[in-house]
């Protein structure tokens, strides 16, 4: 990036290759995605010992499950025989193993080799060292994380301290329960953009007033322009008619009980890196995950979490999802419009930040140092 030539209003962004070219995307699966905490799946859909999911991380296919003592454990979905792919189904359930289609290698739920064919006759096979490779797994926020690298970052100071430096301090986004709360509605949105254009443009609200008219119904203040995640501890503040955070505005469903009263009427946006968004209204939680699948195309997976009686009453939340929904539609469209510009020449040294977008920068930065540091490992 260089800020030469820019008056002093503009700051440059990443160049356009960044968001094109293969070659990075593989440097940023491999010290980014391979190497930070990365959220995959919702720990209640783990419900008893033997439910697994899969999941993409960096060029990794992950397996997740419970384990027969109710903790969530985390492997490399690769049979330690031959390579195969253990377990092709997105989620499913077994009784007490995996079993390799291949050769039958079997491997227990806490990712021990437990059987093979004519493994008597092979005595000297360490049954745990030729177990699943095992990841390192925390569970917060009712979701599951897991990290890649032998030696992971610091949970509490990469994943909890960005909730920190964005509302102040962790005992905000407690209040909400998250844990306890239940998926109302997930939607999964396949995304033909570069992920980084989805971060950015979850970050700004310069975009707001153009194409967010419903969002800015209800939240007047991004009719200006300057997101929320701008402030520390700031929340953008409903309008004055608006009853709840709905596509029309329209009472909302019941508010959860810790949710203080000043951060009720409220909206908070959080971007926790590298790809997790986290919206806080007083009657939901809206959670955004990420998938960078190539360099042009990232899955994002989002739950709308509510009440427990609200869901299991039957209560229509149709119109708050609707909201949201809307946003995503209309987010994902501008990165998809935004994505074959980063090929054009025009954009060979990239484009610009106006003053509302500066903070951007800062990620731009970040980008730029993780894709050129050394892994650790």
């Amino acid at each position: 990036m260089t800020q030469e030539g820019l008056p002093p209003s503009l700051i440059a962004t990443l160049p356009g290759g960044h968001y094109a070219d293969p070659g990075i995307f593989a440097l940023e699966q491999e010290r980014i995605f391979e190497a930070m905490w990365f959220c995959v799946a919702r720990a209640s859909e783990l419900a008893k010992p033997g439910s697994f999911r899969t999941y993409q991380v960096g060029r990794e296919s992950v397996l997740i499950t419970r384990s027969r003592d109710s903790s969530v454990k985390a492997f490399l979905n690769v049979c330690r025989h031959r390579g195969a792919k253990l377990c092709t189904e997105e989620s499913g359930e077994v009784k007490r193993a995996f079993q390799c289609p291949y050769h039958a290698w079997t491997y227990g739920l806490d990712g021990k080799l437990v059987a093979a064919p004519n493994l008597t006759k092979m005595p000297d096979i360490d049954r745990t060292e030729y177990g699943l490779v095992n990841l390192h797994v925390r569970e917060w926020l009712g979701y599951v994380w897991v990290c890649l690298a032998e030696n992971p970052p610091s949970f509490e100071e990469d994943v909890i301290g960005e909730v920190v430096s964005r509302l102040g301090d962790v005992e905000s986004i407690e209040r909400y329960d998250i844990d306890n709360l239940s998926v109302g509605k997930r939607i999964v949105y396949d995304v033909k953009a570069n992920w980084k254009l989805i971060i950015e443009n979850f970050m700004e609200c310069y975009h707001c007033a153009t194409i967010h008219p419903e969002l800015t119904e209800v939240l007047p203040e991004f009719a200006d322009g300057y997101a929320a995640q701008y402030y520390v501890g700031h929340g953008a503040e409903f309008g004055e008619e608006v009853q709840g955070f709905t596509v029309d505005g329209s009472e909302g469903l019941d508010r959860i009980p810790g949710v203080a009263e000043d951060q009720d009427r409220r909206y908070y946006a959080i971007t926790v890196r590298p790809q997790v968004f986290i919206n806080l209204v007083p009657d939901h939680v809206i959670f955004h995950r990420m998938y960078p699948v190539s360099v042009d195309r990232t899955i994002v997976e989002c739950d709308w979490l509510y009440l427990s009686h609200v869901i299991e009453s039957g209560k229509d939340v149709s119109r708050s999802v609707e909201l949201f929904h809307r946003v995503n539609q209309q987010d994902f469209d501008a990165c998809e419009r935004t994505q074959p510009g980063m090929s054009s020449r025009v954009y060979a040294k990239g484009g610009v930040l106006v003053p509302s977008e500066h903070h951007i920068g800062a990620f731009h930065t970040w980008v730029q140092d993780r894709i050129d540091a050394q892994p650790v490992g």
